[in-house]
C-alpha cells in the first residue's frame, strides 16, 4: 500500500463514522451544540505528576514570539543547542527535560492536539512551524511512563493545545520589524460555521541574521545567518452528534536558512494532517489518525584555522521522511470518583538520507543512501481513583511491541557507480512493558502532597541508527545496533495554593536512563575512521553508543502569583546528572552528560491594565559541556527580555519588544579549535497589530 493510499483510507475510515453516529439519535440532539476543539479532559490522576501549564496570555506576549523560547519558562526544558529556530540547524532542535543529557533527537514527546509533531527521521521539532499565537495553552509533564504514544515520552510530555472557539478573534493581522532586517508577518481568521468552527492561520518570518561567530574570532567566510520560514495551518471542528465532535487539522511549512557560512544552506519542508473524533457521552472515546510527510536538505563545510576558506564536506541533498499513526481510547463509565482509560496506538516512522560526501579536487566523489524504519504499537490502561476526599490514586501500564527494519547504509562512487560500501542490517524487534503510578494526598485544602514512580522507553531514530554526520572538523558514525533507551524514575512533591491566584510547587526526583544514546569519542584526527573517512587534525571521531546509564538527582520549583493587574511567575531547576559508562565509553564514567546544565532559572513579571500588557523576563542557564569528555565548557548565561503592547484605536495595537537587552554573549557551541557559536544577541522589535472580532 502506498503512503498516499494509506492516508486516504485512514481519513475516509474515520470520517465515515461521523454520519452513522450523528443519525443514530436525531431526536435527542439539543437545539445548540457547543464544540470545544479539545480532546477528552485530563483525568484527575494527572495531578500526581510534576506538570506546568503555560496559558494563552503568556504565549502571546513573549519577547521573541517563538514557542521554544516561551517553553524556557519551565526550568529543566532545553534543546540540544541554546540557539532558537531562527539560527539553529533544524536537526539540533530536539526537546528534552530534566538535564537528562543533550541529544539532537527529542527525549520529550511533543504533541499538538494529541498528534506527535517530531520529524519522523531525526525526531527534531519544527519549532518555526508552531506559532504560539495559535495556541490556547501548553502543558509540560516531566517524567516518563504510560499513556497514549507513551513509547516516546522517556523524559516527559509537552502537550500543545490549539486555540478554539471563544479564544480566537474573527480576524487578526500582525506585522513586526526587528534588528538584523527581521520581519514577522502573520494573519489568522476564525469563524463559526453553523454549529461548527473553522480557523486558518499563516505566518512568514524572515531575517538577514547575525554573524554567529564573535567579532574577535570571525573571518572572511563568516556571513550573517539569514532565515526565511513560512507556515499555514487549517482547522475544522464540526459536531457529529449530541456529545460527539470531529476535528480535522492540516498544516504545511517550509523553512530555509543559512548557518553562517556559504555552503551551509538548509531547507526543511513538511505537510501534516490529522483527524480526531471525540465522544463526551457516558462512554467517552477518542479516535485519532495522522500522517506526516517531511523533506530535509542541508550543506556542510569545514573551515581552515584562519577562517578564510570554507571547503564543502557534505551535501545532504534529500532526506524524505514519512510518519503515520493512530490511537483509540475508551473511557467506560465506572463511577463518579473514577476515570478508566483503555487504549491502543501505533506509530511508524521511516526515512532515507541521500547525500554526497568525500570532497576531493573540487567535487564530491561518493554518494550515500542511509535509512530505515521504526515501528511501535502498544496497548495501555490507566486509572484515576478518588479513594477519599483527601486521597487520589492513579496508575497505568503499557505493553509495546517495537520493530526496527529495512536498515541500510549504501555508498558508491559518484563517477562510476561502483559500490564502495554495502551494509544491509538485520531487522530487530522486541516487547517492552512500561508503567507509572502516583498519588496525591490533601491533608489541608491549600496543600497537596504527591508522589510518583514510572518506567519509560524511547526507540532510536533512523537518523541515529544509520546516518553518519559531520559538524566542522568533528565526525560521528551511526550505529545500527543501538537498543532502545529505558528510563526508571521516582519523585515526590508538594503543591501549595494559599490563594486562588497563587501556587507554589516543589518536586524532588531521581531518574536513571539506561542505555542512553550518546556520541562517544573514540579517536582524534588526523586519521581515517570507519563510516566517516578522513578526520582532520584537531577533529574528533565519535560513534553513537548505548552507554550504561545517565543518572540524575534533581529539584524543581515553580511559582505563580496574580494580584490585581500584576502577575509573577518563576521556575528553578537544580540537577546533578552523572554518566555511568564502561567499555569503549569508560572515559565518560563519572562525567556530566554533554549539554546538561546543573542550574536553570526563569522569572517573569507582568502587568496588564486597560488593554496594556507589559512583561519582563529574566532567564539563567548554568555551565554545561559541549562534548562528552567535558573538555569544552559553555559558560553560564543570563538574559533579560521585555515586551509591551499598547492598544490604539479601531482594533489597532502597537508593540515593542527586546530580546537579550544587555547583549549577553550566550555561547551555544564551541568547536574543537575553540571557535564560539553564539545564540541570539541584543534584538529590538517594533510592531503593529489589528484585531477584529
Amino acid at each position: 500500500m502506498t503512503l498516499p493510499t494509506a492516508r486516504f483510507m485512514l481519513f475516509a475510515a474515520l470520517t465515515a463514522a461521523v454520519p452513522a453516529h450523528a443519525s443514530s439519535e436525531p431526536d435527542t440532539a439539543p437545539d445548540t451544540i457547543i464544540v470545544t476543539g479539545r480532546g477528552l479532559a485530563a483525568p484527575a490522576g494527572a495531578a500526581a505528576y510534576a506538570s506546568v501549564t503555560i496559558g494563552r496570555e503568556r504565549l502571546a506576549n513573549d519577547a521573541s514570539a517563538r514557542l521554544e523560547d516561551v517553553l524556557r519558562d519551565v526550568a529543566g526544558f532545553q534543546q540540544f543547542r541554546r540557539t532558537d529556530s531562527r539560527s539553529a540547524n533544524p536537526t539540533s532542535q530536539g526537546a528534552t527535560l530534566r538535564s537528562i543529557g543533550g541529544n539532537a533527537s527529542s527525549r520529550a514527546l511533543v504533541l499538538l492536539d494529541g498528534v506527535p509533531v517530531a520529524d519522523p527521521f531525526a525526531s527534531f521539532i519544527p519549532w518555526s512551524a508552531l506559532a504560539p499565537a495559535g495556541l490556547s495553552a501548553v502543558r509540560v509533564t516531566r517524567g516518563g511512563g504510560a499513556g497514549p504514544f507513551g513509547a516516546g515520552a522517556v523524559a516527559g510530555t509537552i502537550e500543545l493545545f490549539s486555540a478554539g472557539p471563544g479564544e480566537l478573534p474573527g480576524f487578526a493581522a500582525n506585522f513586526a520589524y526587528g534588528s538584523y532586517g527581521a520581519t514577522e508577518l502573520s494573519a489568522q481568521a476564525a469563524s463559526n460555521l453553523g454549529e461548527g468552527f473553522a480557523s486558518i492561520a499563516a505566518n512568514w518570518d524572515r531575517g538577514d541574521g547575525y554573524i554567529l561567530i564573535p567579532a574577535n574570532q570571525a573571518g572572511p567566510v563568516d556571513v550573517p545567518a539569514w532565515y526565511d520560514s513560512k507556515n499555514i495551518a487549517l482547522r475544522f471542528i464540526v459536531p457529529a452528534g449530541e456529545t460527539t465532535e470531529l476535528q480535522v487539522g492540516a498544516r504545511g511549512f517550509t523553512d530555509n536558512r543559512l548557518r553562517g557560512i556559504e555552503g551551509t544552506e538548509s531547507t526543511s519542508k513538511g505537510a501534516d494532517a490529522s483527524v480526531r473524533l471525540i465522544g463526551r457521552g457516558r462512554w467517552g472515546y477518542e479516535v485519532l489518525g495522522y500522517v506526516q510527510a517531511r523533506q530535509f536538505s542541508s550543506g556542510f563545510v569545514s573551515v581552515n584555522a584562519s577562517r578564510t576558506i570554507a571547503t564543502p564536506s557534505l551535501d545532504q541533498f534529500s532526506t524524505p521522511a514519512n510518519g503515520y499513526g493512530a490511537k483509540v481510547e475508551l473511557r467506560p463509565p465506572v463511577g463518579a470518583n473514577q476515570t478508566l482509560q483503555i487504549g491502543a496506538d501505533f506509530r511508524i516512522n521511516s526515512g532515507t538520507d541521500n547525500e554526497k560526501f568525500r570532497y576531493q579536487l573540487g567535487r564530491f566523489t561518493r554518494l550515500r543512501d542511509a535509512g530505515g524504519q521504526t515501528r511501535s504499537a502498544g496497548i495501555y490502561v490507566e486509572d484515576s481513583w478518588n479513594a477519599t476526599e483527601q486521597l487520589l490514586l492513579t496508575g497505568g501500564a503499557r505493553l509495546d511491541s517495537w520493530r526496527i527494519s529495512d536498515g541500510h547504509l549504501l555508498e558508491r562512487d559518484l563517477q562510476t557507480g561502483t559500490p564502495t560500501l554495502t551494509e544491509i542490517y538485520p531487522d530487530r524487534s522486541g516487547t517492552l512493558p512500561t508503567a507509572r503510578a502516583g498519588l496525591v494526598w490533601t491533608p489541608l485544602p491549600p496543600l497537596d502532597l504527591r508522589g510518583a514512580a514510572y518506567i519509560g522507553f524511547r526507540l532510536p531514530t533512523p537518523n541515529e541508527l544509520y546516518r553518519p554526520f559531520r559538524v566542522g572538523n568533528d565526525a560521528t558514525a551511526a550505529n545500527a545496533a543501538l537498543d532502545p533507551e529505558k528510563l526508571r524514575g521516582a519523585e515526590i512533591g508538594v503543591d501549595w495554593a494559599p490563594l486562588p491566584t497563587a501556587k507554589l510547587s516543589v518536586t524532588g526526583y531521581w531518574n536513571k536512563l539506561a542505555g542512553a544514546i550518546t556520541n562517544v569519542t573514540q579517536g582524534f584526527g588526523p586519521g581515517v575512521f570507519p563510516q566517516v573517512g578522513f578526520v582532520a587534525a584537531g577533529g574528533a571521531y565519535r560513534v553513537r553508543e548505548n552507554i550504561d546509564a545517565i543518572t540524575v538527582w534533581g529539584l524543581e520549583a515553580n511559582a505563580n502569583l496574580t494580584l490585581g493587574d500584576w502577575s509573577a511567575q518563576g521556575s528553578l531547576s537544580w540537577a546533578d546528572p552523572k554518566v555511568e559508562a564502561s567499555g569503549v565509553a569508560a572515559a565518560l564514567n563519572g562525567l556530566r552528560p554533554a549539554n546538561a546544565p546543573v542550574w536553570m532559572a526563569s522569572g517573569t513579571l507582568g502587568w496588564s491594565h486597560a488593554g496594556i500588557n507589559a512583561s519582563a523576563t529574566l532567564r539563567y542557564v548554568g555551565e554545561q559541556f559541549d562534548d562528552d569528555l567535558n573538555q569544552r565548557p559553555l559558560p553560564p548565561a543570563t538574559t533579560f527580555d521585555a515586551a509591551v503592547t499598547v492598544p490604539l484605536r479601531y482594533g489597532l495595537a502597537a508593540t515593542a519588544r527586546v530580546e537579550n537587552l544587555f547583549d549577553e554573549l550566550v555561547v551555544s557551541g564551541i568547536s574543537s579549535t575553540g571557535t564560539i557559536d553564539r545564540a541570539t544577541p541584543q534584538t529590538f522589535w517594533i510592531g503593529l497589530s489589528w484585531t477584529r472580532d
